[in-house]
């Protein structure tokens, strides 16, 4: 009997009877063979409404503040709790079908992690109890997205984190695969909300989707993908919208490029809406002074994605763009003007009604004019490129938000994707 650990987000736990359902499609994979773990979501809502609670405790202040600087590890505590309760319906809704199942919650396992709370980091993974209830033939329910630190505080992973929980726990297991079901049936060529054209991608490779996630397709987590590409763990992504038996020819395959027969140039159209532009106008153009603008938002956790530099015509001074999620544009802007007068620059704009627009493929190794059927196509339609970036296997554009639409859906059909399985 082969081990496999599935997992079901929160629109799959969003009540009792989708919760029924989730348990007939592991009953199915039990009585298939297979010696199941299972990673659950709280209910779709319940971590937004959890947050909120934590939010009205408000912040310490005067002497509380000095003895509880923070408090996040009982946010972790607080958040962490909607998991628990669709573990344990879970596993009593098993039972009820005649199953053995046990729900076994993450410092019980235990996945152990840093003590960064409320964004955790999975560290090590003592899988023993994990695996002996799984041979013994019970069904384990994990509540995903928590686990505990080396002093037995429970901690978060972010959001998103039970994806990454499902990778962790299948590799623990040493499972033959990760199986996600969510509320789409798999990874599509681009969002089929924006081009009904779009096709589902039977498979697609680790690299392809990491970038993709990254890049703003929100089917699976970065982390979790990362994960899984570091250990080569295959992972299935599957509608949970199904009965048992309806999944046979449906869900993507996340695996190995070599496993992946027929690859497409391009594979997918991915977008981001959340982006800012941040123009330093006037920078000198000297040593160091990159390192003083990045060092400073680094030092204040702000992501930095794509960067462009461009001399003025007398070389001493420069303009230097960069982007930032939208939510940091201001912080990433306050935080430069602090420095003005330190690093030199004349003055800075920000622009946060941008949006990336990038196209993912393994095949761009091996082919050319892939660029130049993605600017062609863009011009077309009139739509002006701000800055570019570029990786083996992806390129991406800052573009006017408003033409965000029409971007993906030209770029879809410039590189035929439409006809994907056609």
């Amino acid at each position: 009997m082969t081990r496999l650990v599935m997992k079901f987000g929160g629109t799959s736990m969003a009540d009792l009877e989708r919760i029924r359902r989730a348990a007939r499609l592991v009953a199915a994979e039990v009585d298939a063979g297979h010696k199941v773990a299972v990673v659950v979501s709280a209910m779709a809502g319940k971590t937004n409404e959890l947050v909120a609670w934590t939010d009205g405790a408000g912040q310490p202040t005067g002497k509380a503040a000095e003895v509880h600087a923070n408090s996040d590890d009982e946010y972790d505590v607080v958040v962490a709790s909607g998991e628990q309760v669709t573990a344990g319906l879970l596993a009593m809704t098993l039972r009820n079908l005649g199953y053995p199942a046990r729900s076994m919650m993450g410092w019980q396992l235990p996945i152990k992690t840093s003590n960064l709370h409320g964004k955790a980091r999975i560290g090590d993974f003592e899988a023993d109890n994990l695996i002996n209830a799984l041979d013994s033939g019970q069904i384990v329910v994990v509540p995903g997205f928590q686990g505990v630190t080396d002093d037995d505080r429970i901690t978060t992973l972010g959001r998103g984190g039970s994806d990454t929980s499902a990778v962790a726990v299948a590799i623990a297991a040493k499972a033959i695969r990760c199986d996600i079901y969510t509320d789409v049936d798999g990874v599509y060529t681009t969002d089929p909300r924006i081009e009904a054209k779009a096709k589902r991608l039977p498979k697609i490779s680790f690299e392809e989707m990491l970038e993709m996630a990254s890049l703003g397709a929100k089917v699976l987590q970065t982390r979790s993908v990362e994960l899984a590409m570091a250990y080569r763990m295959p992972v299935r992504v599957l509608s949970s919208f199904v009965e048992p038996g309806e999944n046979l020819d449906q869900g993507t395959l996340v695996c190995d490029e070599e496993e992946i027969v027929e690859k497409h140039i391009v594979s997918g159209v991915a977008y981001s809406r959340d982006e800012a532009k941040i123009t330093l106008l006037g920078l000198p153009n000297k040593i160091g002074v990159s390192a003083a603008v990045f060092g400073r938002l680094a030092a204040a956790n702000i992501n930095v994605d794509m960067i462009v530099q461009s001399e003025k015509r007398s070389g001493e001074y420069a303009n230097q763009l960069f982007t930032v999620g939208r939510r940091d544009a201001q912080r990433a802007a306050e935080i430069m003007t602090a420095a003005k007068e330190e690093l030199g620059f004349d003055d800075i704009k920000v622009d946060e009604g941008v949006s990336k627009i990038s196209i993912v493929g393994v095949g761009m190794r091996s082919h050319t004019g892939v660029a130049e059927t993605m600017f062609r196509a863009l011009s077309e339609k009139g739509i002006n490129i701000q800055v570019i970036s570029t990786s083996e296997i992806k390129i991406s554009v800052l573009i006017d938000e408003a033409y965000t639409e029409l971007a993906v859906r030209a770029l879809h059909a410039a590189y035929g994707l439409d006809k994907i399985g056609a």
